[in-house]
């Protein structure tokens, strides 16, 4: 009897387990049912009508940050988002110094060995890369990637690294070390223990590809927004009106704002200690390296903005004028034979502005006012 009954209870607990098993499978599975429903969800543009004009918008996340790019036109199709997206990958790939199988991860693998073979699009970052290293005196240096690696502000750096450990990765930034061979289409870093580190130039290159991309397929009405710090505003919205562009503010989490501007066909590109961080000692060390230093740059400086015709200039100018300062960054601007504008925002919440864009700026937070 006591045979039977422990038996029973031994079949009645089987079947409680695998009854558990089963529902847990069936939740499991209509989980993974969701969450694959919501990735596709992100592959697909959302289609809208903008005062009678058709628009495809889509998000993505790549090179660390939010893509957002809206396209109008009666011809844009999800293609085109396809196409985007193959290429912001292609680049991000290719640029980065920490992707395996990238090109410049395999520079930097051969640093002080040998040169590597690489792209067009890799090349010509490189060359533009240098050409603003010579025009700003090295204060962009695209070979900065040590004391990058050294800082990691933003990846787990917290702490003032030690001057030995500074000085080692200083010694080892130096933009005339990088050998380009054009015809063979090679790029080289004369010293091991070079890093390559286009992130100073890159969002801005991608998203001038981009632009390029949608101008070929005759879509010349768009928003591209590389992050919040490379923005692209292509032609005019479709009924003629300028962009109203929102303006970071550098005291603040990123989407809030200190003023607007209106644009049409330009870019807008930022810099800013308000990006990525650390506090120690009282003092914010931000990810704004200065190569004559080691150190992040403390100039009195919250952000600059610039704005070009073309995001591949303003992403760089935006890091090179930062580290030159108010004074001296407003008189280089000022020297360029391109039409450059920009405006800086001091540590005293004030703004200075470069002449043709001092009307255009609205300023909405009463903490902020003009300085000039």
């Amino acid at each position: 009897m006591f045979k039977n009954k422990k038996t029973t209870l031994i079949l009645a607990a089987i079947v409680i387990i695998i009854a558990a098993v089963g529902a847990w499978m069936l939740l499991n599975n209509k989980d993974n049912e969701n969450t694959q429903a919501a990735n596709d969800d992100q592959n697909v543009a959302q289609v809208s009508t903008d005062g009678g004009t058709r628009s495809m918008s889509q998000t993505f996340y790549i090179y660390d940050t939010v893509v957002n790019i809206k396209v109008f036109g009666d011809t844009v199709a999800q293609k085109n988002m396809d196409d985007i997206l193959h290429l912001l990958e292609k680049l991000d790939l290719q640029l980065s110094r920490t992707k395996e199988g990238g090109e410049v991860y395999a520079v930097n693998q051969a640093a002080g060995k040998e040169a590597v073979v690489v792209s067009d699009d890799t090349l010509d970052v490189v060359k533009q890369s240098l050409k603003y290293a010579v025009e700003m005196n090295g204060l962009f240096d695209p070979t900065i990637g040590p004391l990058v690696d050294l800082w990691n502000i933003g990846s787990g750096g917290e702490k003032v690294p030690p001057q030995a450990d500074i000085d080692k990765a200083k010694a080892l930034t130096n933009y005339k070390d990088v050998i380009i061979d054009e015809a063979a289409k090679t790029v080289k870093l004369a010293k091991e223990g070079m890093v390559l580190d286009l992130g100073g130039i890159g969002k801005g290159y991608a998203a001038d590809r981009v632009a390029d991309y949608l101008k070929a397929q005759g879509l010349d009405s768009a928003m591209i927004n590389l992050g919040g710090s490379s923005i692209i505003a292509l032609g005019t919205k479709p009924d003629g009106a300028q962009w109203n562009i929102g303006l970071q503010d550098p005291d603040q989490s990123r989407g809030t704002q200190l003023g607007t501007i209106k644009i049409t066909d330009e870019v807008i590109d930022a810099s800013g200690v308000y990006e990525r961080f650390f506090i120690q000692d009282e003092v914010r060390y931000h990810h704004i390296l200065d190569p004559r230093t080691g150190f992040p740059s403390q100039n009195g400086l919250k952000s600059i903005t610039i704005m070009s015709p073309n995001a591949t200039d303003a992403d760089a100018l935006s890091t090179g004028v930062f580290l030159m300062g108010l004074e001296e960054g407003m008189q280089y601007l000022e020297s360029l034979p391109e039409k450059i504008e920009a405006f800086f925002i001091t540590d005293d919440n004030k703004i200075y502005a470069t002449p043709g864009i001092r009307e255009r700026l609205q300023l909405t937070d009463p903490t902020y006012s003009f300085g000039n």
